[in-house]
């Protein structure tokens, strides 16, 4: 039994590698990876399993779509542009202020959406230029903008690594709200200062000029009622959680985006807008359908199984003294995979072990997104150096990386050592 799920093991990883190596992309090289599986269990094409698994993630799909239309609808609205614009009139000469705003400006995207990329697409840009502005080289603006993307994904409401793993171990998503707001919050204010408080005043006039100027009739009620409606959806569930009725986040999302509609002083293109979201989303939706097919196909041969058994069989001081290495570089490699396919068994270790599961979890999910700015994938790292405009180096631009998130790992393995006395944090 050990040796064939070994066997089919190593039949996918060579299929992957050899998919990568042919330059596939990360997609179709898990996808190629799953069929290969398949073939060497001797399960043929099952295709009764590619469909289950492809509907995986269905949910977490529904979110992705809905959330990040509401945010498109809200920036072509003129919203993030007049938010923007109004920061920097407002605090152009007070540089911690502007670094505190623009660090929540980054993370609210990600929070909402769960994709470090959809924060860069949304305000990457609009946050590399005003740091231009503030006299920081392009390296140390491409480095924020990843870092602060990255941290966006990982807070809550949606951190997508923390659901599937989750999901994966039966364990409710609850409880994770304080925990990964901690970390989330204090990666992302320590990499915008650590890389952001040197340089100059703002030319807030020179900013003004080359930044969009929102369209005329949008103000802050208009910016806020939609956020507003969606946490009072969300809140009421829980503030009233037997009376209020149950609304998932992608209709919470879409209540939103509507409220976003009937304020907009400019008529939207709903078709164009949508269009143009599902455009931009198409590489992560492939990816968490993929991902849900090489999981199902790795359960079905048993090199799920073998996995999850090396994993809790390690001593728990080698897991400490690895994960904050291992978890970045499966990001890297396997994208979203990386979490049912070692969230999922380290959750059960370490609740079997004593350790709280929803800290232990949320530290593994904040470290994951970090490997985003890694080769072969790298997707939200190189979306923020095209988003920033920097040509240099991409090896530059890692390097500039590496204080924070040393910083972010430190955390995130201080959550796993100490997770039974941070027990407190899970609430809600």
């Amino acid at each position: 039994m050990f040796l064939h799920a070994a066997i089919v093991l190593a039949v996918m990883a060579a299929a992957f590698a050899v998919s990568i190596a042919l330059h596939a992309g990360s997609e179709i090289a898990m996808f190629a990876a799953a069929l290969a599986g398949a073939l060497a269990h001797g399960a043929g094409v099952p295709a009764r399993h590619i469909v289950e698994g492809a509907f995986t993630y269905f949910d977490v799909i529904l979110i992705f779509i809905t959330a990040t239309f509401f945010m498109n609808l809200l920036k072509e609205a003129g919203g993030v542009a007049h938010i923007v614009r109004g920061i920097i009139s407002k605090f152009s000469r007070n540089r911690f202020m502007l670094l505190l705003l623009l660090t929540l400006i980054m993370l609210v995207p990600g929070a909402l959406t769960g994709s470090g990329t959809v924060t860069v697409l949304v305000v990457g840009a609009f946050v590399g230029s005003v740091l231009s502005y503030m006299g920081i080289s392009k390296d140390r603006a491409a480095a924020i903008v990843f870092l602060c993307a990255s941290m966006s994904a990982a807070a809550p409401p949606i951190n997508l690594w923390a659901m599937m793993a989750a999901a994966g171990a039966n364990m409710p998503y609850v409880g994770f709200t304080i925990p990964l707001a901690v970390i989330s919050i204090a990666g992302a204010l320590f990499s915008m200062f650590y890389l952001g408080w040197r340089g100059r005043d703002v030319d807030a006039a020179r900013a003004l000029r080359e930044i969009p100027e929102p369209p005329h009739g949008m103000n802050w009620t208009k910016v806020l009622v939609p956020f507003l409606i969606f946490f009072g959806v969300v809140v009421a569930g829980r503030v009233w959680p037997f009376t209020a009725p149950v609304v998932g986040l992608p209709l919470a999302f879409a209540l939103a985006g509507a409220a976003v509609v009937l304020l907009s002083p400019v008529k939207l293109d709903l078709f164009g807008i949508l269009s143009k979201t599902i455009d931009d989303l198409l590489p992560l939706l492939s990816t968490v359908t993929i991902v849900g097919m090489l999981v199902q196909i790795m359960a079905l041969s048993g090199a799920r199984g073998l996995i999850s058994l090396s994993v809790v069989t390690l001593p728990i001081a080698v897991l400490f003294a690895t994960l904050f290495l291992v978890l970045p570089i499966s990001e890297g490699i396997f994208q979203f995979a990386a979490a049912p396919l070692l969230g999922v068994p380290l959750v059960f270790l370490f609740n079997m072990k004593g350790y709280n599961p929803v800290i232990s979890l949320s530290g593994m999910a904040a470290m994951w997104p970090l490997g985003d700015c890694l080769p072969p994938t790298a997707p939200v790292g190189r979306a923020a150096v095209m988003a920033t405009g920097y040509d240099g180096d991409y090896w530059t631009f890692l390097r500039r990386c590496i204080v924070p998130a040393v910083f972010i790992m430190a955390i995130g393995t201080m959550y796993l050592v100490y997770s039974h006395k941070l027990g407190f944090l899970a609430r809600g």
